[in-house]
């Protein structure tokens, strides 16, 4: 098992770097091969410049200004995200990580023909795991859509293996959080880690 972790959050002592440490816990007690990009902590920038947007279509060259991320990318069969949920989205770091990084040839393959569909490029991921924190209550997360963990679950998840197996975990009202309800949402998170790294069926991502 190779697995990428991607981490955004400015805090390395926040709740949520509790989960990241146990996300990892978790990977390396299963044996994997483990990456962890912490987004915040090397500094990535976010913005996608005018010579990356104007050159998006020029493969290869695309991928230059973020070769280490493609890269990581083309090497994980897992792909983990644990980031706190800003405003029902991703945070503004993590989003631009998918602009910069997610390319075509990479992530996705671009259509040969007018009318086609872009293809999925990432079939060798068949897992796929989401970890997150709302300051919202789930019904009004709900109800405004949950944007975040929709452009991750649905709109990344179709690039993926077509069964790849999935984890979600989000601990809401995280502002008016408890001991309590911190420590029942890490024994969530470890319950979904364990389902996420059982051993898959041949032929199967379920």
């Amino acid at each position: 098992m190779k697995a990428l972790v991607v981490y955004c959050h400015p805090s390395g002592e926040s709740f949520t770097a509790g989960i990241r440490d146990l996300v990892l816990k978790h990977l390396s007690e299963a044996g994997a091969e483990i990456r962890l990009r912490d987004l915040y902590a090397e500094g990535f920038d976010p913005v996608l410049p005018l010579p990356e947007w104007t050159g998006y279509l020029e493969t290869p060259a695309n991928r230059a200004p973020v070769e280490d991320h493609c890269a990581d990318l083309e090497w994980c069969d897992t792909l983990i995200f644990v980031y706190p949920t800003w405003w029902y989205g991703l945070p503004a770091m993590l989003k631009g990580w998918l602009d910069r990084v997610f390319l075509p040839d990479v992530a996705f393959l671009m259509p040969k023909a007018d009318g086609e569909v872009i293809r999925p490029g990432l079939h060798h991921i068949t897992r796929l795991g989401i970890f997150t924190t709302c300051g919202a209550s789930w019904w009004l997360t709900r109800f405004v859509g949950a944007p975040g963990r929709r452009t991750i679950a649905r709109g990344l998840g179709l690039l993926l293996h077509r069964r790849a197996r999935r984890a979600f975990a989000a601990h809401y009202l995280m502002d008016s959080s408890t001991p309590e309800s911190r420590r029942k949402h890490l024994a969530r998170v470890s319950r979904q880690m364990t389902r996420l790294l059982r051993p898959l069926k041949q032929g199967s991502q379920t």
